[in-house]
């Protein structure tokens, strides 16, 4: 291997230029022929026993020259890359400028890993969310208890909203029924908003055993695109109107629902969640906008490759979760109206801030000189054992020592980014909300929601 050319260029690419001389180049050619042969037929020999020349003036000869350049290729490269002393990041760019007896050039376009320029990275200041918990708050903590304690009867009266009816259905667009627009004995609470709209507002007022021709529009971005925009008619028969018994919200009540004798105390310790959980928001939306400051006061260029090779993951992971269900993340990205490449491109700006938050954080560990002792990497064993749930002689086999050193360092760089940062101000009471997940994360959630939802063929 020769190593013709360095060139770099712009947001941290290098093309190299390598070359693999003749000697090199035709041990390998043979080497893919003595692998070859045996399949390779030619007149007057058995096969296995047809020399080189012979077949290579048959069938060409560059016959073997694919696979030979395919076999040395990868080390040709990884010297390369040593001898010019780069830390690539992502895939290489491969172009073969030329092939021949005598050898073959080719240039490798690669990412490196990008040097950073700190910014202020301690004592960045923030505003940060006042916590208040109202009476509301509780009331909205309860529900889903009132909800599970709820017990539903059969009434002799029409349908109102908030009732949950057993209906039977049927859809016809331009008078054809479409596929998974049929259900029978169908349990829907009138209210959910969990059908077209406009469905589940003309089933008040009917009465079991009634039948009705029900009259809506598929919205215009519904999943799937022969339905979408298009009337259709809906031919429901009602079996069944069922009201909720709503239990009395007292001690009794309390008593039944959780480990708490009394209301006053069932509500206490709901506030407590609420406040702990409004407090752990705050915190992180504090330590997002802390970070996204160092971020932006750092200098780096992210080579195209890095982010690339980023998504590449975050989709395989994304595939891997789809999987259980059943279906292939293009599939999956179907039937929630999107595709590969909108998907991806969702997922780039997270990809982004991902890498550029884990160069920022491996700058600080170089600049504080953070090390990671033996009781600080075995802490970490102990920890990641008690999240997966286990042994910790198995998280050794599974992570190596520098792995563990990374991530101490990484916590480390971490704690003191956080633990340095300034409150500003509280900001006046706002609301809330939970912290948005990484692309992947979100969109693993959606994928178990989407589970469900294929279930209910005439939902939106």
């Amino acid at each position: 291997m020769n190593l013709k050319n360095v060139e770099k260029k712009e947001k941290n690419t290098v093309v190299l230029t390598i070359e693999v001389g003749a000697e090199e180049f035709d041990a390998a050619v043979n080497k893919v022929y003595r692998r070859a042969k045996g399949s390779m037929s030619v007149p007057g020999f058995r096969k296995g026993k047809a020399p080189r020349k012979l077949i290579e003036k048959m069938y060409g000869e560059t016959i073997f020259y694919e696979d030979a350049i395919n076999d040395v290729y990868p080390q040709a490269l990884e010297d390369a890359i040593k001898e010019a002393d780069l830390e690539v990041v992502g895939y290489p760019q491969l172009n073969i400028e030329h092939v021949g007896a005598d050898g073959f050039q080719f240039t490798a376009t690669v990412g490196v890993k990008p040097e950073v320029k700190l910014g202020q990275y301690k004592g960045v200041a923030s505003a940060k969310d006042t916590v208040v918990v109202t009476d509301q708050d509780v009331e909205d903590e309860m529900k889903p208890l009132i909800s599970r304690a709820t017990t539903q009867e059969t009434v002799d009266r029409p349908v109102e909203n908030g009732d949950t009816t057993i209906i039977d259905f049927e859809g016809f667009v331009d008078g054809v029924a479409f596929e998974g627009g049929k259900a029978e004995q169908y349990s829907l609470k009138i209210g959910s908003g969990s059908f077209i709209p406009g469905f589940e507002e003309q089933i008040i007022g009917m009465s079991a055993g009634d039948e009705k021709d029900i009259n809506v529009t598929f919205p215009a971005e519904y999943g799937a695109e022969e339905l979408a925009g298009k009337p259709a008619v809906f031919k429901v028969k009602l079996h069944e109107v069922k009201a909720d018994d709503v239990p009395e919200i007292d001690d009794e009540f309390a008593k039944d629902v959780s480990e708490f004798e009394t209301l006053d105390e069932l509500k206490a310790d709901l506030r407590a969640k609420v406040e702990k959980r409004k407090a752990d928001n705050a915190q992180q939306a504090f330590e997002a906008a802390v970070m996204n400051q160092v971020i932006e006061a750092a200098e780096m260029e992210i080579p195209d490759t890095m982010v690339e090779y980023e998504l590449d993951k975050q989709m395989q992971n994304m595939e891997s979760r789809v999987s259980g269900m059943g279906v292939t993340l293009e599939q999956y990205l179907s039937m929630m109206g999107s595709n590969m490449t909108e998907f991806r491109e969702n997922m780039r700006p997270s990809a982004l801030r991902g890498i550029q938050q884990d160069l920022v954080l491996e700058a600080v560990v170089a600049a504080e000189g953070f090390e990671a002792t033996e009781e600080e990497k075995q802490a970490e064993v102990e920890k990641l054992a008690k999240e997966y749930d286990m042994e910790e002689d198995k998280i050794r086999a599974a992570i190596t020592d520098d792995q563990l050193a990374y991530s101490v360092k990484m916590d480390k760089a971490t704690k003191l980014i956080y633990g340095s940062a300034v409150v500003t101000e509280l900001t006046d009471e706002v609301e809330v909300t939970e912290q948005a997940a990484p692309a992947e994360e979100t969109a693993a959630e959606e994928a178990t929601a989407a589970e469900t939802a294929s279930e209910e063929p005439a939902e939106e």
